[in-house]
């Protein structure tokens, strides 16, 4: 009975033991995937704010490190089940992978993405950035062939600021091998990447490297395999999924095509004021229609939805050599439809465009959706949106759930006209601003990376998704938004009511009625002069304090280092006040016209506001820009010789212009006027504003047979019609922008008593 016993108590003990060992094989196997269940939880934040947007007012997101998990409102309206609801379940395999098993599908993440848990914290050597971010594209290797789109982005990163020749000096390593489409189906397909990357002397694993890629995986089930390990390198990806996708360190690009330009860029289709919000069509698509495999879901149901009047969703399955041999019932008849319409006409009069995934996440769709003003609903589960790390979405789309597509109408309708109009004026700015050429998309990713690296001095949410954009806002300058001239108005600040003048003064100092001494005087008699500047930059030594004129301001005279054109817009510490009023030595206003410059260019501070202006044109019979300075009632410029703007342009002017143009300026001695009216056009997409017109232009206030006056120099024209076609070279575009506007105080050459005008003196010049 005893043996009985010690049998049946043993023969429990080996049964518990194999119970807790095949717990410990799921405890395992539930470890090895911690990414994944992490990040599904998270995936509904977009549908959560979207749903919080229109339901009540939200404060603007602040980026942090990593992501906090999101907790599900408690509202029960009708919209939730569409925005939210259906999210809370896991994506079901057989949507995005419905040719592999759970267990392939590990496997290959396994064998990408070794390095899953990677963050900025953990996987990137902060140290190679002490000297600052600088940017190292490998030399070629024999037999490497590059696309003409990676090509693109190599010379976006080749001309921009971030770009070193030194590999000692970078912070971020790029590859020359181009990794951009890994489909091996593909004609684009590089053999033996991973050979090649691994023999790269600095590799270590992929630490501190940057990999572009637009496709990944082939058919039929598309997965992300790249045919190679990423190690520890960020990734800069399309179509990239939110399992997979590494939050702080790999980056979600747009899929763009290989049309798509290197600078400049489609403008938008929509202006600011532009109404009625409302278009033609509510919600249209044009596009391929997919029988079977990855993809075939959301397209094969579109026609549930479309009713031939204002929603317009077409579809075709002739694609593809043997589409006629899968061909179902419904192909004859949407062939026939889909040929009906015109896809251009189609866009750019809908108010929603839908973009439903392809075989991939992303699509062509979103970026046209944007650029035409058609706001994007987006069907694509999973998608990590790209530079959704910077960029706020709820502001300029719509993100619904493939699984209940029949409620896309309902939603769409729900939308208020106001809030359609807000939605498209914010596709046009994030097009603009983000995503219009193949540079801007290249240098979001470096200025995201950047910020990652230096951040205690990144952007916030409000410089990334306001006007001008994170490109043109640099963190270096100002992390606060009130310190730049762009947000004055949302946040309810006003620039101060004081200015510093900057003399530019290039000849010596003769007497007490030199020209650069009478305006001195003028200008100090300001009351909203705070101090005045004077830059020497002339050859001689500087005059003694006794030389210059005794003033009511504060009087500094600094001796240039460099002596340079350019100099005259470094951005000097001595410089306080928000708004600078810069002057060559030869202008001659008064006190009254500085002050009434003043008070309106408070009320544009991100603009160039000032006296003489010019123009410019396009010459058809030599295909280029010309430059004139005939007085007429059109003008694109204001020179900066007698003008007011925001100092943050000396410092945009001296970090973001590249060092090539600035040594052409310097090496002319000419057009560094022109260049900060690119500049600031550019930035703000307006035209300066001129004010009083005069009679007398600076210019002609010295004598034209002066050796000093650089006016006299016949090559002087010559050389400003080269300049201004070599400033839209750079920027890709002509940012310059024709006004008639101009401002004159009140009263102005009215019949009136001379005693009833606040500037009485500007009528007498």
């Amino acid at each position: 009975m005893q043996a009985k016993k010690r049998y049946l108590l043993v023969s429990v003990g080996a049964g518990l033991l194999f119970l807790v060992y095949l717990w410990g094989l799921q405890i395992g196997e539930f470890q090895q995937q911690p990414y994944q269940y992490q990040q599904f939880p998270q995936y509904p934040q977009y549908h959560q704010q979207e749903y919080q947007y229109y339901h009540q007012s939200q404060p603007q997101p602040q980026r942090s490190p990593s992501r906090s998990p999101r907790h599900w409102p408690e509202s029960t309206q009708l919209l939730e089940p569409y925005l939210e609801g259906g999210e809370q379940e896991e994506d079901s395999p057989q949507l995005h992978h419905q040719h592999t098993s759970p267990r392939e599908r590990r496997a290959i993440r396994d064998n990408i993405y070794k390095n899953k848990r990677c963050r900025m914290e953990t996987c990137f050597d902060f140290a190679r950035c002490q000297s600052g971010f600088r940017v190292y594209i490998y030399p070629p290797q024999r037999g490497d062939e590059i696309s003409e789109t990676y090509q693109k982005i190599l010379t976006s990163i080749e001309e921009s600021r971030f770009h070193t020749k030194d590999p000692t000096r970078a912070c971020l390593f790029v590859l020359a091998v181009d990794t951009l489409d890994r489909d091996q189906l593909s004609a684009q397909y590089v053999q033996n990447v991973r050979l090649r990357i691994q023999s790269l002397p600095t590799w270590n694993d992929g630490r501190n490297h940057l990999i572009f890629n637009l496709y990944s995986g082939t058919w039929p089930d598309y997965t992300e395999d790249l045919g190679f390990e990423v190690g520890q390198a960020m990734l800069a990806k399309a179509s990239a999924d939110m399992v997979n996708f590494r939050p702080n360190f790999d980056i979600s690009i747009p899929l763009f095509s290989k049309d798509h330009p290197l600078k400049g860029g489609g403008i938008g289709y929509l202006t600011l004021n532009d109404a009625p919000p409302s278009r033609k069509y509510l919600l249209v698509f044009k596009g391929k229609r997919y029988l079977t495999g990855i993809g075939s879901e959301t397209r094969n149901a579109l026609y549930h939805i479309h009713n031939g009047e204002d929603i317009i969703l077409l579809t075709t399955c002739k694609h593809g050599k043997d589409w006629e041999k899968h061909k179902d019932s419904r192909c004859d008849r949407d062939n026939e439809e889909y040929s009906k319409f015109d896809y251009q006409e189609l866009l750019h009069n809908s108010s929603f465009c839908l973009v439903p995934r392809g075989r991939r996440l992303g699509s062509f769709r979103f970026l046209e959706a944007l650029q035409a003003a058609c706001i994007p609903v987006i069907l694509s589960n999973g998608w990590e949106l790209p530079f959704s790390e910077v960029i706020d979405w709820r502001k300029a789309a719509i993100i619904g759930d493939e699984r209940l597509l029949l409620q896309v109408p309902s939603i769409t309708r729900s939308v208020g006209r106001d809030r359609i109009l807000a939605l498209r004026q914010q596709t046009q700015f994030l097009w603009d601003a983000y995503f219009s050429s193949v540079t801007k998309i290249v240098l979001t990713t470096l200025e995201i990376i950047q910020d990652r690296v230096d951040s205690h001095v990144s952007r916030n949410g409000l410089l990334w998704n306001s006007l001008p954009g994170g490109l043109y806002a640099l963190p270096q300058y100002s992390t606060d938004p009130v310190q730049f001239p762009f947000y004055y108005a949302i946040l309810g600040k006003s620039p101060a009511q004081q200015f510093t003048a900057v003399i530019h003064t290039v000849t010596p100092l003769q007497s007490q009625i030199s020209p650069v001494v009478k305006l001195i005087i003028a200008i100090a008699k300001s009351k909203f002069c705070a101090q005045i500047v004077v830059l020497w930059n002339f050859d001689k030594p500087l005059p003694p304090r006794n030389k210059w004129p005794s003033t009511s301001v504060p009087l500094t005279v600094i001796e240039g280092q460099t002596k340079t054109m350019s100099s005259r817009f470094f951005p000097h510490g001595v410089i306080l006040t928000d708004a600078i009023l810069s002057l060559d030595e030869d202008s001659v206003l008064s006190t009254n016209e500085v002050d009434f410059a003043f008070i309106v260019w408070q009320s544009f501070p991100e603009r160039i506001v000032g006296y003489p202006a010019r123009s410019h044109y396009w010459d058809n019979s030599r295909s280029r820009w010309g430059y004139t300075s005939k007085w007429t009632n059109d003008y694109s410029m204001v020179l900066t010789g007698a003008a007011f703007y925001h100092r943050y342009y000396h410092y945009l002017f001296t970090h973001y212009v590249p060092a090539s143009l600035l040594t052409m300026v310097d090496r002319m001695a000419n057009c560094e006027d022109i260049l900060m009216n690119f500049l600031v056009s550019a930035v703000t997409k307006q035209p300066p504003i001129k004010v009083t017109q005069k009679k007398q232009y600076k210019e002609t206030m010295m004598s034209q047979g002066s050796k000093s006056s650089r006016w006299a120099d016949p090559d002087h024209f010559a050389q400003r019609q080269s300049c201004m076609n070599a400033f839209s070279r750079w920027l890709g575009f002509m940012p310059l922008v024709h006004s008639q506007m101009r401002l004159d105080p009140v009263l102005f050459r009215d019949q009136v008593s001379i005693l009833r005008k606040k500037y009485r003196d500007i009528e007498r010049l």
